[in-house]
């Protein structure tokens, strides 16, 4: 039996608040959603289709391909059960492989323990089967095995992605508190933008929302950027799907003419770092970077699109007397400078937010680490209300 060909429930997990967006991205992939819950969606499929999902997915973390259920009230029944699974046709002999775990059970106070046990059903069953065993280490280099463990549920998989997807893989340079690429990917993803019109990105540090507006555009996926997943290192990998995937990849990519992705900051060393990211991600000939203070960001009046702002808001960066006076700046900007635009202000202060003086029409919910946020969306009209009733015969 070949795993890669073999049906099983696979999860796909994402950080809180993004499922939306990356169930909406998974049924664009042809896959039916069997559940949706609060950090992910499941599905059905074979580790080839897992392949699919790692390459393609923007607002993934990881993607599970479960090796099946059980009970468990102590840690002796992990091992038990992982004891017999048959690790010698599904791990490389002289491989080397991780063990990775999300463990809520009153019977451990250390996530490490129950690794630790999973680590040694394995080792002991290449002992009993093969005399020898693989390596291990906490490197997520190689083949990962995750446990999953609630109370007296527990669930096996191959974590067939390793290093998280939600880190995008082309940014080299982060700088300052920068935003997750998945979570950047999401707020586009949530937002009106029609991936053809224009994109303005003041305040863009180190250019993540920036390089994924172009990204998400162009139809670009994560998958350009990266060359190892831990679905390599399973017994059964056929390169050639892999590569046919990647082949895919580059055919899936599209021109957008007339597309314009405007990124503008105040530091020069921002800008610099940016450009890098971008050239690493393939889009700086895409973006248009500029070093000013945000209220001189040139706003086309033609093929209106977004405006996208990403401020400090005083809990990592900024003094919050001063960013009193920003997010003021920011509701003139956008009143003065933005009309027949969406605005988009995402924030996790929204005592601040309420300094831009103008209604969200929408308040979508994130998280930026542990940060509770809000993409703030507002409507901005050309002239006033009243012009625009008259223009419509309402006034």
């Amino acid at each position: 039996m070949s795993f890669f060909t073999t049906s099983a429930p696979i999860t796909i997990t994402c950080h809180k608040r993004l499922a939306p967006y990356l169930e909406q991205e998974v049924k664009n992939l042809g896959f039916v959603i069997e559940e949706a819950f609060v950090t992910g969606v499941r599905i059905k499929g074979t580790i080839n289709d897992c392949i699919k999902l790692n390459l393609n997915l923007y607002c993934a973390s990881q993607v599970l391909y479960s090796l099946g259920s059980f009970t468990a009230s102590h840690p002796d029944d992990v091992y038990n059960y992982v004891l017999n699974v048959n690790w010698e046709d599904i791990l490389e002999n002289e491989g080397y492989f991780s063990v990775t775990s999300n463990v809520q059970n009153p019977t451990i106070n250390n996530s490490m323990f129950a690794n630790l046990r999973v680590k040694d059903a394995i080792v002991d069953r290449f002992r009993e089967q093969k005399g020898t065993r693989p390596s291990t280490g906490s490197d997520l280099t190689g083949a990962v095995v995750h446990l999953f463990w609630k109370n007296e549920h527990a669930e096996l998989f191959m974590d067939t992605s390793g290093d998280s997807l939600a880190r995008h893989g082309y940014r080299k340079i982060p700088g300052r508190a920068p935003m997750l690429e998945a979570l950047a990917s999401a707020t586009i993803l949530a937002s009106r933008w029609d991936r053809a019109s224009a994109f303005i990105n003041p305040m863009c540090g180190s250019g993540t929302l920036a390089i994924e507006a172009a990204l998400i555009a162009t139809n670009s996926r994560p998958g350009l950027f990266r060359n190892n997943y831990a679905f390599m290192h399973i017994q059964g990998f056929d390169e050639e799907i892999y590569f046919a995937e990647q082949d895919l990849l580059d055919e899936q990519i599209i021109e957008v003419p007339g597309l314009r992705i405007i990124a503008t900051d105040y530091s020069n060393v921002a800008i610099a770092n940016a450009k890098k990211n971008a050239i690493a991600a393939g889009v700086a000939d895409l973006i248009e970077f500029a070093v000013c203070d945000f209220a001189d960001t040139e706003v086309p009046a033609e093929n209106k699109g977004v405006f996208f702002i990403n401020p400090e808001y005083g809990d990592r960066l900024g003094n919050l007397d001063e960013l009193e006076d920003t997010y003021a700046r920011i509701g003139d900007f956008m009143k003065k400078k933005c009309g027949g635009y969406f605005g988009y202000v995402f924030t996790g202060n929204l005592e601040l937010a309420k300094k831009i003086g103008l209604k969200a029409k929408r308040r979508i919910e994130f998280y930026t680490s542990t940060i509770d946020c809000r993409l703030l969306e507002y409507e901005l009209y050309e002239g006033t209300r009243r012009e625009m009733a008259k223009e419509n015969g309402l006034a």
